[in-house]
């Protein structure tokens, strides 16, 4: 794992956008929580909806392949910033030069995305990974696209999430607020639901269904 983190790390853009990583230890940062929850909830399929450079889909997709069930990652990314992601053959190579081929990449926002077939097929999400466009309508856009889809199990992601901010990363003529933190503030008073945020950076978020009796859970190996 050392060797491909040091391969993932020569490319200083994916030490960039806020995932805590750093070179000098090949630490992942925020990476180990994708990856370690990829290998622990073993999904058919993931879904990631944004990345600069693609340091996520890697990671999880990094942890899907070292799992027996083969899962995919289905990466979401329209390439607003500018045009990296818009040219099919670089887009291969760049996952195939970390060794990587099972990302699917969709150029696409999510809306879009939503209404075409791939979307109708999709089933059994068990991690989902929301790094889009930053605003709360878009996240609780691309949060409830994906709800249908999620199994019973499945982990959200909400990057950027807890500090809302003006951003330039489209440009100075087109500065936005993130605000994905309004949206978790629903996301909390939601009873079904457990959230939970990680302070980090601008921040990351988890969110799954809660557990609807958990006195009633099936006691483990040490309650016995």
């Amino acid at each position: 794992m050392n060797d491909w983190i040091a391969k993932l790390f020569e490319n200083a853009d994916m030490l960039e956008m806020g995932h805590c990583q750093r070179r000098d230890d090949l630490n992942l940062g925020m990476g180990w929580l994708y990856y370690g929850l990829a290998r622990l909830i073993r999904p058919r399929n993931a879904v990631v909806i944004g990345s600069y450079r693609g340091f996520t889909p890697l990671v999880i997709a990094k942890a899907l392949a070292e799992n027996v069930e083969d899962g995919a990652v289905h990466f979401i990314e329209p390439s607003l910033v500018d045009d990296f992601w818009k040219d099919v053959e670089r887009v291969t190579h760049h996952f195939e030069e970390h060794g990587i081929s099972n990302v699917v990449h969709h150029p696409l926002t999510t809306q879009d995305f939503a209404e075409s077939e791939t979307y109708g097929a999709l089933e059994d999400v068990g991690l989902l990974l929301i790094d889009g466009y930053h605003t709360a309508d878009q996240a609780r856009f691309d949060y409830q696209a994906f709800a249908p889809k999620l199994t019973a199990n499945a982990v959200t992601l909400f990057h950027d999430s807890v500090v809302d901010y003006d951003s330039r990363i489209y440009g100075e003529d087109r500065r936005y607020r993130y605000s994905v933190s309004q949206f978790m503030d629903e996301l909390k008073a939601d009873p079904s639901l457990q959230v939970f945020d990680l302070p980090f950076a601008f921040g990351l978020t988890l969110v799954r269904a809660a557990v609807p009796d958990a006195g009633a859970a099936t006691a483990g190996p040490g309650d016995r």
